[in-house]
């Protein structure tokens, strides 16, 4: 029987003396049922998310570890920066580091990188003036893509510029190229022009094995689309086609606007060159940042275009020249509108001669306007007593264009092959496709000519009676 008069102990401090007791437990007598198994099956859960909580927190240690005292290596993009000893407003510079230097990285904290450089210098440096590795990979994997690739033209730089993993004056750049540098242009796109002030476009996705693809905003449904570029033919003779009223009508119905408004002009455009420099770096340049070579003597024949290329075909001799050996170089030349956007890289071609009899260079073949793409390509076909040049280059068979949805780049989707050769001082054309070359020469682009020409002079009227 229960003496009533004994104190009576709580239930989970009795399990506990029984528990952690060294001496032989006792029985005892309680009102209330010990909750023996309760406990101790509350003790197991807490031991097991003790032991779960100490299993995560080594492994993030590890995981700290491994980030802060990694192996990675970041290079320099900027012109030139200083290390310094602390992140702190007040700091001590360590030591110079320039553009493409590689660093180690010890630790990331925040927008800045603890390096060390291949002297042992140790000190931080801010996150945007380095690239990762990934990106030195794609720059890596951009030059072995285009290290075959026909040099279309040199070039000399107009101030230092940056070389970028794709056309785009917001992607991501690296090598910096100084003032007057000789680079080689191997492919021209067009992109539109970024507005200033206006929000940095998506990066490029640049994947860990170095290659480059468009942003996901900017992605096509596929790697190319055949669309009808600004300035082709089948968009100009879209916009000369008049639309019918109930055709005018539903659209205006659709888009909200109605038939009296203008139609929205297209987004101003800028050309990019790929280049290619002296060190075998490849990037894409803007076009307003360089100016092609081409020889004083026939540089003064642009007549207000553009030349794209230059390119020497042969040479002749000439008692009275002045050049080196008496020899002349004669020079097969292709020129564009001075405009950015244009589908095609070329509108004209032009060869010069020079001419023994009044020392000068003259113009010997022209093929002017057409819509040719580039590369020129220049051979040499054997005759008898010698060799004489061939040239080649390629115009779209048909309208539709291709545009590569990653860098801008607009190629035909038929591309024909037209070859010429010249003989003495004679351009004939030859090769296997001899079938005519479309050029601007038609009905549709003299009316065209014709009635800006009439604008113009109604313009200048206007003004002149004001």
């Amino acid at each position: 029987m229960v003496r009533e008069d004994l104190p009576v102990k709580r239930p989970e401090a009795s399990c506990r003396a029984v528990l952690f007791s060294k001496r032989r437990p006792e029985a005892l007598f309680t009102r209330f049922p010990i909750p023996f198994s309760a406990f101790v099956r509350r003790s197991r859960a807490s031991l097991t998310l003790l032991l779960l909580l100490l299993c995560f927190l080594t492994l993030e240690t590890g995981c700290n570890r491994l980030r802060h005292g990694g192996r990675d290596t970041v290079y320099v993009s900027a012109r030139k920066m200083y290390l310094h000893d602390r992140v702190a407003p007040v700091s001590n510079r360590v030591a110079e580091v320039v553009n493409g230097q590689p660093l180690q990285v010890l630790e990331h904290d925040r927008r800045f990188y603890k390096v060390k450089t291949q002297k042992n210098e140790i000190g931080w440096i801010e996150e945007h003036a380095v690239i990762d590795g990934n990106t030195f990979q794609a720059f890596g994997q951009l030059a072995s893509q285009h290290k075959q690739d026909p040099v279309v033209a040199t070039a000399t730089l107009r101030d230092d510029i940056y070389m970028r993993i794709l056309p785009g004056r917001e992607t991501e750049r690296f090598y910096l190229l100084p003032a007057n540098a000789k680079v080689q242009l191997l492919t021209r796109s067009s992109v539109v022009k970024t507005a200033p002030g206006a929000a940095a476009a998506p990066k490029p996705l640049v994947s860990k094995s170095g290659t480059v693809a468009a942003p996901a905003a900017a992605k096509a449904p596929s790697a190319k689309a055949t669309t009808s570029a600004p300035g082709s033919k089948s968009a100009a003779k879209s916009a000369a086609k008049p639309a019918s009223p109930a055709s005018t009508g539903a659209a205006a119905q659709i888009s909200g606007q109605t038939a009296s408004e203008p139609p929205v002009e297209p987004p101003p455009m800028e050309d990019w060159w790929l280049v290619r420099d002296g060190q075998g770096h490849a990037g894409w340049l803007l076009a307003r940042n360089l100016d092609v070579d081409v020889p004083d003597e026939i540089g003064i024949y642009a007549e207000g275009q553009r030349f794209v290329g230059a390119y020497m075909l042969n040479q002749v001799f000439d008692p009275d020249a002045t050049t080196p050996n008496h020899e002349v170089p004669q020079f097969l030349t292709v020129l564009s509108p001075p405009k950015a956007g244009l589908p095609f890289d070329f509108d004209q071609v032009r060869v010069f001669t020079w001419s023994i009899k009044r020392h000068r260079y003259e113009t010997a073949f022209r093929l002017h306007p057409i819509e040719g793409y580039l590369p020129v390509r220049i051979a040499y076909q054997p005759v008898p007593g010698g060799s004489t040049p061939v040239f080649n280059f390629q115009i779209a068979s048909s309208e539709n264009l291709t545009t590569d949805a990653a860098t801008g780049i607009i190629r035909p989707a038929a591309p024909r092959t037209i070859t010429y050769a010249m003989i003495d001082t004679q351009v004939k054309r030859v090769g296997p496709d001899m079938g005519p070359i479309p050029t601007g020469n038609s009905k549709e682009a003299k009316a065209k000519e014709a009635k800006a020409a009439k604008a113009k002079a109604a313009k200048q009227a206007r003004k002149k009676a004001r």
